[in-house]
């Protein structure tokens, strides 16, 4: 065993994960090698000292909370000059959607073809000259002529005649 060194066992795997019959072949090669006991006091002194700073509770710096929280503000400040972006991430669809609408609705309203009535209306032709400005403007000749209730009939309603055309 003065041959082989433990050096390399010790440095392929952690101290603390030698099995305890690993230990008694160590420590009894150390026992002979001087080297191997350096080597082996030295890794035993590394995992205590790595297993003391694991176990120490480090405390934050005064303000370290006050600083991380502005600097997180400051973050939120500068992506809220995009609010545009987000608000158009979150109704964009809808906004798109309600103006292809519009534009569907304005297309139909204007280009498509207009109906015509099936039958032809017929306006009403009056024989006598009377309107309702006629009538209105003209109260000064009322107390000279007076209408006849047949000729206010007459005017709104025609005459037979004009019916059968």
């Amino acid at each position: 065993m003065k041959d082989e060194h433990i050096i390399n066992m010790l440095e392929s795997a952690p101290f603390a994960s030698l099995t305890e019959r690993e230990l008694v072949v160590v420590t009894a090669h150390c026992a002979a090698c001087a080297t191997c006991q350096r080597a082996y006091e030295a890794a035993r002194i590394s995992a205590l000292l790595l297993k003391e700073r694991a176990s120490e509770r480090v405390e934050p710096s005064p303000f370290f909370q006050t600083r991380i929280l502005a600097a997180l503000r400051e973050r939120q400040a500068a992506n809220e000059a995009w609010s545009f972006v987000r608000l158009w991430k979150s109704a964009g669809a809808l906004v798109s959607s309600m103006a292809a609408l519009v534009a569907l609705l304005a297309g139909l309203t204007f280009l498509a073809p207009t109906t015509q009535p099936a039958m032809p209306q017929t306006v009403a032709s009056v024989s006598t000259p009377y309107s309702a400005e006629d009538v209105v403007l003209s109260q000064d000749d009322l107390s000279t002529e007076q209408m006849t209730d047949g000729q206010v009939l007459t005017t709104i309603y025609g005459t037979d005649d004009d019916q059968t055309r």
